[in-house]
């Protein structure tokens, strides 16, 4: 038999009473401040792998929206006011809840279901990878609780594998062994376009699965003016309104063409070299300005992730309603029509896009977003736009998302790229798409997002 010592049996039994203790709660205040901001820089990070893996606009969309969906689901269960997505967005089924049992800090869940997504649809995913293990050791240098962060770990995968089953019942990857899109020898028609002569890009991306639209179609636009080439048709006037516009040399004009190009893969030939400059799409332009959003506003995370969620699904249903009609009309380009018929050395000031023309796929998805994020933070929300910043540009600052989105629509005409008719049918088109997802998505417990005339509605 062993005898302890009375200090000895003192000091076991100090130690056994410390060890069935209840822990305290640990103190996570600097890691709630860490996390307000960090949806935001993990997109800026998904940005910068879409960028680098030059996806097409549509794509970008496609990823942004599941992993910011994912973001959002993880994130939701910490809110009893805040609602799941699930049975709202099509197809989406019920997204596991955390164990009662077990304790999580859910922020770190967000975006490890944000990560676990994006690196599943990027063709880099050791860069997300990187990513996230900056992260983690981030967070880990802040004193979180080993079995916490395991947790929350452990639940994130959990969402971002149930968003990636979803995901993949959407259609894309059917559609990436469809036929390339058949060019008509009918006048007016759209050809490919210098200098790559690119073939058509994602000719049946209105077979992908909308997530809050009935269909690709809801939302049809009027058709393009009908093609003529006498100069005293109305075709040939849009086309004139295209040619003069460019031909003017606006600095100013010029200026805003350019900020809004988000042409993902310029390419540049000199001499017999050829070389192509990454920049951001589209939607990741106004993935970004979301992002600034909910930064000024001083967002909660999971209001952050909302915010991005919504924005998100606005994008990718824009896209798919855009596409259905730009494969439907099929129509030329300005760039060719003004070579042809008015003057064969005009070129526009952006490079064309590889893809019909009407409707104006900027005019579109930008609408749709400044709608969504409208209702979400008022008519008068002024900002500053940095997102082409990192490209070389200086920051544009606008009064509301509608000042930005307009600009954006219009700058398609500056660049040479579009008529006007694709510019005002497209912003029509992205203002009904977003109207429809912000009526039809309820994130708060009796509250729901409404758009009429362009306010902010709370139903109780």
């Amino acid at each position: 038999m062993i005898v302890m010592k009375p200090y000895a049996l003192f000091l076991a039994v100090i130690l056994i009473i410390s060890a069935c203790a209840p822990k305290p709660k640990q103190d996570l205040e600097k890691l709630d401040e860490y996390a307000r901001k960090q949806l935001s820089v993990w997109n800026r990070n998904l940005t910068h792998v879409i960028v680098q893996d030059i996806f097409p606009p549509p794509v970008s969309s496609r990823i942004y929206m599941y992993a910011n969906v994912a973001a959002y689901e993880a994130l939701q269960p910490s809110d009893s006011s805040f609602l799941s997505l699930a049975g709202q967005l099509n197809g989406l089924e019920k997204v596991p809840q955390p164990a009662p049992d077990k304790e999580y800090y859910l922020p770190v869940s967000s975006i490890i279901a944000f990560a676990t997504v994006g690196k599943a649809l990027v063709f880099s995913p050791d860069s997300v990878d990187r990513y996230e293990q900056q992260y983690l050791e981030e967070v880990k240098s802040m004193g979180i609780d080993k079995h916490l962060l395991n947790n929350s770990i452990a639940y994130g995968r959990i969402v971002g594998q149930h968003i990636l089953a979803w995901c993949n019942d959407d259609n894309y990857k059917q559609t990436r062994g469809m036929s390339k899109h058949v060019l008509s020898d009918q006048l007016g028609h759209w050809q490919p376009t210098p200098p790559d002569y690119m073939p058509g890009i994602e000719p049946h991306w209105n077979k992908i699965r909308t997530i809050v639209l009935d269909s690709a179609n809801q939302f049809v636009p009027p058709p393009p003016t009908a093609f003529d080439t006498l100069p005293t048709s109305k075709f040939y006037k849009e086309a004139m309104e295209v040619y003069q516009a460019v031909g003017g040399v606006d600095n100013e004009r010029i200026k805003t063409a350019q900020y809004w190009d988000c042409n993902p893969n310029i390419s540049f030939t000199r001499g017999h070299v050829m070389f192509f400059e990454q920049q951001l799409s589209p939607g990741g332009h106004w993935i970004m300005i979301a992002n600034t959003a909910t930064q000024k506003a001083n967002l909660s995370p999971l209001e952050c992730a909302e915010t991005l969620a919504l924005t998100s699904v606005a994008l990718f249903d824009g896209f798919i309603a855009c596409w259905d009609e730009k494969y439907r009309s099929d129509l030329i380009r300005p760039h060719t029509y003004i070579n042809k018929y008015i003057d064969k050395n005009w070129e526009p000031v952006l490079q064309t896009p590889p893809f019909p023309e009407h409707t104006s796929g900027h005019s579109v998805i930008s609408t749709a977003a400044a709608t969504l994020l409208t209702a979400i933070f008022g008519p008068a929300f002024s900002f500053t736009d940095t997102a082409e910043v990192p490209f070389g540009r200086e920051a544009r600052s606008f009064n509301s998302f509608y000042e930005a989105s307009n600009q954006a629509a219009i700058s398609r005409l500056y660049g040479g790229i579009h008529y006007r008719p694709a510019i005002e049918y497209g912003v029509d088109q992205g203002k009904k798409v977003g109207k429809y997802v912000i009526n039809n998505i309820q994130t708060r417990v009796g509250e729901k997002w409404m758009l009429e005339e362009e306010t902010y509605a709370s139903s109780e």
